[in-house]
């Protein structure tokens, strides 16, 4: 990282550091996923880190993130942050950013945080929402911003089984062979199913998550709502500790990262929770 001292600084000066946390939301179906990638293919990283460097007139920024999400992720509450030399309001950053950033990315807000902020150290939770559309005919439209499922699915069997998830387990069965996670333990604080229409939301907040945790727990939960394994298959797979026994890992598409939550003392800006095309539908979905 170059720094960048100010003409009026005494010799011999240290310069100015600021640390700045943004709230990012993306549409990930054309991205390799957040981080960026040795092969140079496309990543959110690459094209905030592109536009930041610009608002920074020049000097190179390197962001760090809360969730590492995967291709074809969705984001509407990602939060990141990064340090500069550079002095700039936060109005300037957010409309900055988004006057150097593709259509799919946005950033949402800005706000200067204290050296011991991370965005993902200092993170005390995530959140994620599933969003399925279950209708025997697939989508025209949101195609690649919601899991199509043609199996009509009870969504109180799901509810029913999603019950033993919650709470603190050795997730292994849930996690994928690649996960570089030191411990398969994870506390899962609520997991709920709602409904509006066609529409069904697994909503799943929990200290942190495993590789494909959720894609997993989606995966089990629609088999159980199809009726193909009963309601106590969940518990089967949690004990198992196998992820052979788990079965097939959802889709990506309709995976959302939608909140991350901080100590009160970074004081950081809180908005409604997304994707934005659940914002008209009943308050049940926006919880």
């Amino acid at each position: 990282m170059v720094a960048v001292v100010p003409e009026a600084a005494a010799p011999g000066a240290a310069a100015a550091r600021f640390r700045i946390a943004l709230g990012v939301e993306y549409k990930g179906s054309r991205y390799h996923g957040f981080q960026r990638q040795r092969n140079g293919v496309r990543s959110i990283q690459e094209e905030l880190e592109k536009a930041l460097t610009r608002v920074a007139g020049g000097e190179e920024v390197t962001i760090s993130c809360a969730g590492r999400t995967d291709a074809l992720v969705h984001a509407s509450g990602q939060v990141v942050h990064f340090d500069t030399g550079v002095e700039r309001t936060m109005f300037a950053w957010v409309m900055g950013c988004n006057a150097n950033l593709p259509p799919d990315i946005s950033v949402t807000w800005a706000q200067q945080v204290p050296d011991n902020f991370d965005a993902r150290f200092s993170a005390m939770s995530r959140r994620y929402r599933y969003v399925i559309y279950n209708d025997q005919i697939r989508p025209a439209h949101l195609a690649e911003e919601v899991t199509w499922n043609h199996r009509p699915l009870d969504v109180e069997r799901m509810r029913a089984a999603a019950a033993c998830l919650v709470g603190t387990h050795d997730f292994s069965a849930f996690r994928a062979q690649q996960c570089q996670a030191k411990s398969p333990v994870k506390t899962i604080h609520h997991l709920e199913l709602m409904q509006s229409g066609r529409l069904i939301v697994l909503d799943v907040r929990a200290n942190a998550f495993l590789h494909h945790m959720v894609r997993n727990l989606a995966g089990v939960l629609m088999t159980i709502g199809a009726g193909e394994r009963p309601v106590g298959w969940a518990q089967e797979v949690l004990a198992a500790r196998q992820r052979k026994a788990g079965g097939v890992t959802a889709h990506p598409y309709g995976l959302y990262l939608v909140q991350v939550e901080y100590p009160e003392e970074f004081k950081l800006p809180v908005r409604y929770l997304g994707p934005h095309f659940l914002s008209g539908l009943p308050d049940v979905l926006e919880r």
